[in-house]
């Protein structure tokens, strides 16, 4: 997996949109982010060059509107930001983490009953 770009919260709320309705114009970012935000549109447009930047998003000008597509794919992303949770807080155990989650209450049952149906297609895989 390569290194990605350091991605805060508000930056990771814009490439949620992008990554679900790419590609995506700078309008239609807006409209999105101002229904579930209170960010007004300058706040928007600031995160959006700062993904640029980073070469988190790309984007081409079409007539007078810029469309953005991400550079980063979103299992990748989301895949190296869980490794380093996981790394940071439990030693890259996860075992650890389940048992802290499950010690705790964090898991409800049917969320037990789901990790137990995964673990059980992954045994029926052959995986150890």
């Amino acid at each position: 997996m390569t290194n990605l770009p350091q991605i805060s919260e508000a930056e990771f709320e814009v490439m949620k949109i992008v990554w679900k309705y790419a590609p995506i114009s700078t309008n239609d970012i807006t409209a999105r982010l101002t229904k579930t935000t209170t960010w007004n549109p300058k706040t928007i447009q600031t995160l959006i060059k700062r993904l640029v930047t980073k070469k988190a998003l790309t984007y081409e000008k079409q007539s007078r509107v810029f469309v953005y597509t991400p550079l980063v794919a979103e299992n990748e992303y989301i895949s190296q930001e869980s490794s380093t949770f996981l790394k940071r807080f439990y030693d890259g155990n996860i075992t650890s983490m389940l048992s802290a989650y499950i010690e705790n209450d964090k898991l409800s049952k049917k969320e037990i009953d789901t990790l137990r149906s995964l673990l059980s297609q992954r045994m029926d895989k052959g995986g150890e």
